[in-house]
């Protein structure tokens, strides 16, 4: 039976301490650790792939490759078919993994030393080429090695992470393995789940090897997992007596000409997640018409900022930037907004507005997705997907209150420090529409009396657990529209007793 992932993310220098302290303090040997992961990634093979016989195994010159050798090893001992790629000098290799090439050679398995070309014949690929330790761009044998898993044509089993994939920031570096899946040994590595982590890794299973649970006291985990299933338990069914004016008055700015739509779709998701009251700012020619589309709201015509401040005076919360553009009505209607003292929710062109002329305070969540980053943090797109963790902070640190970093493996970062990765969502997400249902979420959430960077997760959370609601519902996730996730996100937030 596999463990159940842990909550907890570690970068690479964390878990090798991890490892030490099991070795150095609690007295496991190097060689036991290494003769568990070969054990527990084994079981998973015969567990995930039952009617396999041919098994090929690729494995590198250090302890990644020691696993790959004793999972070989095991499955030659059950009566498999293996045949072993070494990408180094076996007579090279030292400590446990040396061992480990030693016990599969006592088997009666010669390793085949790779040269590049195909390698193929399998039923399933075992990549324990470079795991952890990487910290360049891979080229020659190693990138070598990993396209020829990636074309093999068999399903792909990563030991610990893909080769390639940097475990810290989830970012290919050059090329890496595209496993069908993947077990993590000792502790989960933060990449796996974000960045390029999610389409390299497949399903990600784990195994603590045995470290005992106090070696996991010493190292305080770099950033943590979050999901819909780890928060719901925080809401509670309302009481009886309930009235709208106990839950809150949300207030969306937005909505220019040609873009009322994003504005729109910020109001419902607002009004699904429980807001007493939601009203929309927008163009006169806009209001009329909002209000057609969902009679729930109340929408004012506003050309200028001294039009909008009698409805500041109401609101909670305001969520300023869906469909918002960036002209002078844009630029009054959020220079009104920053001078307010209510929470604030800044999305889309109300992000790349500030990014013009910076501004900090406590009590907001900003919702950038990388290009709207890269303007924030004055860099670009690449440079903030390179280490999504690390901007996801600097966004925080330059502009306090609550970040939420969008893309795959959202991040969140409060005014704490600690890093959130939300375990959700799907590709189908990535579409027009989806952000203005998020900050209609977070703004609700506010609006309930939830605190910012509380909102900030627990939003994000429902978001993507609604995503991937919808896109079960709707039959998949490629044409996922946002208005699909309105149905879910109202059912998330009402959770069954005991469910």
């Amino acid at each position: 039976m596999q463990e159940r992932l842990p909550l907890q993310l570690y970068r690479a220098a964390q878990v090798r301490e991890l490892d030490r302290l099991a070795i150095e303090q609690h007295g496991i040997p190097s060689q036991t650790l290494m003769e568990r992961a070969g054990a527990a990634a084994f079981r998973l093979l015969r567990a995930q792939w039952p009617q396999a016989q041919r098994i090929g195994v690729v494995c590198g010159p250090g302890n990644n490759g020691g696993d790959g050798y004793v999972l070989a090893r095991l499955a030659s001992e059950a009566g498999l078919s293996v045949k072993v790629y070494a990408t180094g000098d076996q007579d090279q290799l030292r400590g446990a993994a040396r061992e480990a090439a030693d016990g599969l050679r006592a088997a009666g398995i010669e390793a085949t030393t790779y040269s590049g070309g195909a390698v193929s014949g399998h039923e399933v690929v075992v990549d324990a080429l470079l795991g952890t330790g990487l910290d360049r761009e891979v080229g020659g044998l190693p990138r070598a090695a990993i396209e020829a898993m990636n074309a093999c044509g068999a399903p792909v089993l990563a030991l610990d992470i893909p080769s390639g994939l940097d475990a810290d920031t989830g970012r290919m570096r050059g090329a890496a393995v595209r496993a069908d899946l993947t077990v993590s040994f000792i502790g989960l590595k933060q990449g796996l789940f974000t960045a390029d982590g999610p389409d390299c890794c497949g399903r990600v299973h784990y195994s603590s090897l045995g470290v005992p649970t106090q070696v996991f006291a010493r190292v305080e985990a770099a950033s943590s997992r979050f999901s819909y299933q780890t928060l719901a338990h925080r809401l509670k069914p309302r009481g009886r007596g309930a009235h709208k004016g106990q839950h809150g008055h949300v207030l969306i700015i937005g909505g220019d000409h040609g873009m009322n739509g994003a504005a729109l779709l910020a109001g419902k998701a607002a009004l699904r997640t429980g807001a007493g009251l939601v009203s929309i700012a927008t163009r006169s020619a806009h209001a009329a018409l909002l209000s057609l589309a969902q009679p729930e709201l109340m929408c004012h015509g506003v050309e200028d900022a001294a039009a909008l401040q009698p409805l500041i005076e109401r609101a909670t919360v305001i969520a300023v930037g869906p469909g918002m553009g960036r002209s002078p009505w844009a630029r009054g209607l959020l220079g009104r907004a920053l001078e307010q003292s209510r929470p604030l929710v800044v999305d889309a062109d109300a992000l790349n507005l500030l990014a013009q002329d910076p501004v900090r305070r406590d009590d907001w969540v900003l919702t950038p997705h990388p290009g709207e980053a890269a303007r924030l943090l004055g860099g670009t797109a690449t440079q903030v997907q390179d280490d999504r963790f690390h901007a996801v902070a600097r966004l925080q640190a330059r502009y306090g209150g609550a970040v939420i970093l969008k893309g795959a493996g959202t991040l969140v970062c409060g005014p704490d420090g600690a890093i959130g990765l939300c375990h959700g969502g799907n590709p189908g997400m990535a579409g027009g529409g989806m952000g203005d249902l998020l900050t209609g979420v977070v703004a609700g959430l506010i609006a309930q009396g939830m605190g910012s960077a509380e909102a900030a997760r627990f939003a994000t959370a429902v978001h993507a657990a609604a995503g991937d609601l919808a896109a079960g519902e709707e039959g998949g996730e490629r044409g996922l529209l946002a208005s699909d996730l309105l149905g879910p996100i109202h059912r998330l937030m009402n959770p069954r007793p005991g469910a």
